[in-house]
């Protein structure tokens, strides 16, 4: 997507691109994210974009605080206001295709689908097509005028269950600014290798791995990050959790259960390969070297609706692979 800095006077107007959107938000910096530098604050709340076009945006003078332009690591106070005003360029190059939704629930002004696990939600290096983005605008062709065709938070490819899309500009702010205010219940099912004795609370900051660019890590200087767990079911050497997110950082569940020793089952970045519980039966070994990827599953998403302030809440059915390794579990003996 091409990025046009919109002029600061009436003079300097040009005509806007064909198919382009103007893109304006306005969010205070909570008085919590002091500290904090200016592209992470603006990433968080601004959560549509990603972090690197938020810090294109301030190097360009498109997203300002406090009306001034301002380096992407200057550290904020809290209190501070930003404003982000920019052309989106049409995504020509974004096709609709025939993929088939499982839909949890669906209105005029948004709905919420049970994503696969392997669907990738948007194209990028490697996945031009066959995305959830591209499914979305076969399904509704208006959602070619939201930014990322109303697709306002993520899901690892290979992590399963509930997203909420927006289906208009005014539904799509409403739920950027509910989950920058962490006002999105999110709850995740996640099975994990070793026993857990209880329930508890990682608070430990994310930032970008400092030599594997593809992965995450805990780190001092990294962006806040908490998730809630609690133990729902114990096996022999596994764990099933009820996990809650209170921020939303890339891969935070995988990162946050590898950090206390107890990585996601399948999780191929994070994870330490294929562990066997000693005395497994063949049916429990079978599960376990058939299931390709991190055991993790969206299963709640609550959310207020933007438009009548109801409460919306769904739930997404466990899914069927990992169904099966739980069974083989629970039938060991």
């Amino acid at each position: 997507m091409m990025i046009a800095k919109l002029p600061e006077s009436d003079e300097e107007c040009v005509e806007a691109p064909p198919g382009a959107t103007r893109v304006q938000r306005e969010a205070v910096v909570p008085d919590g994210s002091g500290g904090s530098r200016a592209d992470q604050a603006a990433a968080e709340l601004f959560a549509e974009f990603s972090r690197s076009r938020i810090a294109e945006w301030i190097r360009a003078g498109a997203l300002r605080v406090d009306g001034c332009v301002v380096k992407p690591k200057q550290t904020l106070a809290g209190g501070e206001r930003l404003t982000l005003d920019v052309m989106l360029e049409a995504q020509i190059e974004m096709r609709p295709e025939d993929i088939a939704l499982d839909l949890l629930y669906e209105d005029e002004h948004v709905l919420v689908v049970n994503k696969p696990a392997g669907l990738v939600v948007h194209p990028g290096a490697g996945n031009p097509s066959g995305t959830l983005q591209n499914a979305l605008l076969h399904h509704d062709a208006r959602l070619a005028e939201i930014p990322r065709a109303g697709i306002v938070h993520r899901l690892d490819k290979d992590t399963s269950g509930a997203l909420v899309v927006a289906r208009t500009l005014q539904a799509h702010a409403a739920l950027v600014a509910q989950l920058a205010e962490r006002e999105v219940h999110r709850q995740y099912e996640a099975l994990v290798q070793g026993t857990m004795v209880a329930g508890g609370t990682v608070d430990a900051p994310i930032d970008r791995h400092p030599r594997d660019r593809l992965k995450m890590a805990v780190r001092e200087n990294g962006r806040p990050a908490v998730t809630h767990y609690r133990v729902r079911e114990k096996f022999s050497a596994h764990t099933l959790l009820q996990v809650q997110l209170e921020t939303g950082r890339t891969h935070q569940i995988r990162v946050h259960m590898a950090y206390i020793r107890h990585p996601i089952v399948g999780d191929p970045l994070y994870g330490a390969g294929l562990r066997l519980p000693r005395g497994a039966g063949p049916d429990l070994v079978a599960a376990l070297r058939e299931f390709k990827r991190q055991a993790l599953h969206a299963e709640r998403l609550e959310f207020e609706h933007p438009v009548g302030a109801v409460a919306i809440s769904v739930t997404a059915p466990r899914p069927r692979d990992l169904e099966a390794v739980l069974i083989a579990m629970r039938n060991r003996a």
